[in-house]
């Protein structure tokens, strides 16, 4: 309670332009299409994410809501954002008028989008069949919903539903009263996550006047009420991934009061306070709705995974504690070392230590570094060493707060670990596609760029040997260029490449993770240099890249949902793409990557519901227009070399430990100018095609003219 009390007398005493962020962001975007993201009440990388799950499935409803959906089932207290998997959608609530089936379809009630209002921390929504006007608030583990009949019932109702996730299935439940205004329980399900444990603490504004369980190993709960005419019901409800008990503790201690309204403020001054890192103004109401929203969404995810006490539970499935650092979940690593962390590294370096010592906690608890981790579960979901460049990003760039020896063991351990392929790569520098692995290519190229990242850190903590090992592991992509077709291709265990009967560089097949050849080919970001020379030149690695945006065709029958947002054949919206208009600026071509930047920001992110042309992947969409935006973009795995594009922004000031600021303001800016003509950097002439990490982070003024 006393960090809501903080938080609003904050958002009392902010300046009043800073005041107004919020307003800018737009939780629509992305809830058509295939964005996938969510839609509810959270705090900036809260546990909780409370909102509506819709009665409708598919892939497009992995967050549980998707635009065109109809129907509502309940509202519970956790979703994904932006994933192309589904999971969560635990401990539903449901307030109905009587008795109503307790089933999926006998639950769910129809909406219209005219009467939700989404906001920062903020949902509403109208129930057409019962009238029940429902709204939902949070704090970091605790969500506070309130229900309001229109019409009063004595025989009111709030359904808890512990059947009725978004893709998984419950293994275990229970619901237990305690009081009269108060209930506990857990549910213990299987998804995407193989065994995921939520605990949680329910408790009412009023007593009930009876509560009945329901159904097979008790996956429903009724608390029954009798209210009047525009009475309300308020329930909050705490979670933990650990016990009751610590849900308990839990809502003690961020949320023992009633208040709605305070709440529902002082998570919107959060948002107000965080949003406030990056104060940017635009030429149109337009991009800076975008950007905004960009970053709302940015700020989901690495999620609080642990107790108020530190408690949490870990890879082993085992309870830990920690008083030194915040366990985080929903690791989309794969998506988000891209942008989403190198742009954590500016915007909130307070924050890195914990996401370093959450890392290796995990680290120690399986053996390895997380591929894609989520509540405790380790999905390897996709595929190489993604955490690699992450915590070799943060070594590279000086975060303190944590061992850099461990994490060097940590990185080493996770390449030389025999799974997933690796033995390969020690047998023969490469997986080949006769082998135990498919989808070799796409899985070589992760692995060599994680390879160049360990060896950046084996250098920097004195480990000369290792450093030499691991790259020369990271230049091997060059065996997998196929000169013939110019594209990088998949070899057997004899060095052989494939057949080329039936290839084709626009279709995706087997040896390829989410992609085709034409986009996997330029996935050597560690090297570009090299690959240019692998390549033919700079003349030949030009030309290849410019048919790259113009190359026509078909993607071929087998091709994944999640190749979108194509410019012929770039796909931006999938993350392999992400670094490849960029890579212009290393053959002397900056014009060209400054066109390219600012169209896809112009045509592939709109400020409509169906706003992301490609799934949001936990932040790493927005953090690209959130980067290149501001003007550049990492294309190194790690290191902080920043490379140059084309700033959208007027002026955008970023707000920097003590009290620094690195301000960034254009010079005729059109939408028609995307051409840099010269820049300077503390009023000096500047013509390098990138930023350093330390120009941004020691604070200054970049002037880009158009």
């Amino acid at each position: 309670m006393r960090k809501i009390l903080a938080l609003l007398l904050l958002a009392a005493t902010l300046p009043l332009a800073a005041q107004s962020l919020t307003d800018y962001v737009d939780p629509m975007i992305g809830t058509a299409g295939h964005g996938h993201v969510f839609v509810g009440a959270h705090v900036p990388y809260g546990m909780v994410n409370a909102g509506p799950t819709q009665l409708e499935t598919g892939w497009d409803w992995c967050s549980g809501y998707h635009y065109s959906g109809r129907r509502i089932v309940g509202f519970a207290q956790t979703h994904l954002s932006g994933t192309g998997c589904s999971d969560l959608g635990d401990v539903a609530l449901m307030p109905a008028s009587g008795e109503v089936e307790l089933s999926r379809e006998g639950l769910a009630s129809p909406f219209r989008h005219d009467t939700e209002e989404v906001r920062p921390g903020y949902y509403k929504v109208v129930l057409d069949d019962s009238k029940i006007r429902c709204q939902i608030t949070s704090t970091r583990r605790v969500a506070y919903h309130r229900y309001t009949w229109a019409k009063g019932s004595g025989n009111a109702r709030i359904v808890v539903d512990l059947q009725n996730g978004v893709g998984d299935r419950p293994l275990h439940t229970r619901i237990m009263r305690m009081d009269e205004q108060t209930l506990v329980g857990y549910r213990i399900s299987r998804g995407w996550a193989a065994e995921q444990q939520v605990y949680f603490c329910i408790q009412f504004s009023r007593p009930m006047s009876d509560f009945l369980v329901r159904g097979l190993d008790t996956p429903y709960g009724e608390a029954v009420f009798t209210v009047g005419p525009g009475e309300t019901v308020e329930t909050k409800v705490a979670l933990s991934p650990v016990s009751e008990v610590n849900a308990l503790h839990n809502m003690a201690s961020e949320l023992p009061g009633w208040n709605f309204e305070e709440v529902r403020q002082a998570a919107l001054a959060e948002w107000e306070k965080e949003l406030g890192r990056v104060e940017a103004e635009f030429r149109t109401e337009r991009e800076k709705r975008i950007f905004y929203t960009a970053l709302y969404h940015f700020m989901t995810a690495p999620q609080t995974y642990s107790d108020v006490n530190g408690d949490y539970r870990g890879a082993d499935h085992r309870v830990h504690r920690s008083a030194s650092f915040e366990n985080l979940t929903t690791w989309s690593l794969w998506d988000t070392y891209r942008a989403v962390h190198p742009l954590m590294t500016i915007l909130m370096p307070e924050r890195l230590p914990q996401l370093a010592q959450s890392l290796l906690a995990i680290a120690r608890e399986q053996g390895e570094l997380p591929v894609w981790h989520l509540h405790g579960n380790e999905t390897y979901c996709m595929v190489g060493c993604p955490a690699i460049p992450v915590l070799a990003d943060l070594c590279l760039k000086g975060v303190g707060g944590f061992d850099r020896e461990e994490a060097y063991r940590a990185i080493r351990a996770s390449l030389l670990l025999p799974n997933r392929g690796k033995h390969y790569l020690q047998e023969l520098g490469y997986l080949p596609f006769d082998g135990t692995e498919g989808e070799t290519v796409a899985k070589n190229l992760e692995y060599f760029l994680a390879a160049w990242s360990a060896a950046q850190v084996a250098g920097l903590t004195g480990h000369r040997e290792d450093s030499l090992h691991f790259d020369a592991l990271s230049r091997n992509y060059r065996k997998l260029y196929d000169p013939r077709v110019r594209c990088m291709r998949a070899l057997d265990s004899q060095g052989r490449f494939r057949s080329l009967e039936g290839f084709r560089p626009g279709h995706q097949t087997g040896d390829y993770t989410e992609g085709t050849p034409w986009q996997y080919t330029w996935l050597v970001p560690h090297d570009v240099e090299g690959l240019v020379q692998t390549m033919g030149g700079k003349e030949a690695f030009t030309g290849r890249l410019d048919s790259l945006f113009t190359a026509d065709g078909d993607l071929g029958d087998h091709a994944n949902p999640d190749i979108t947002g194509l410019i012929g054949q770039y796909a931006h919206g999938n993350e392999p793409s992400h670094h490849v208009p960029y890579l212009y600026n290393y053959v002397g071509e900056p014009q060209k990557t400054q066109r390219m930047v600012r169209r896809i920001m112009d045509e592939l992110y709109t400020d409509r519901p169906d706003g992301l042309c490609g799934n949001e992947d936990v932040g790493q969409m927005s953090a690209w227009y959130i980067l290149s935006a501001l003007g550049f973009y990492q294309v190194e795995p790690c290191g902080g070399r920043f490379q140059i594009g084309s700033p959208l922004v007027e002026r955008a000031v970023l707000h920097l430990p003590g009290g620094r600021t690195f301000e960034i303001v254009t010079h005729g800016a059109a939408a028609d100018k995307p051409c840099i003509r010269k820049m300077k950097l503390n009023g000096k002439s500047y013509t390098k095609t990138f930023l350093d990490y330390r120009d941004i982070m020691d604070g200054g003024k970049w002037e880009v003219y158009y």
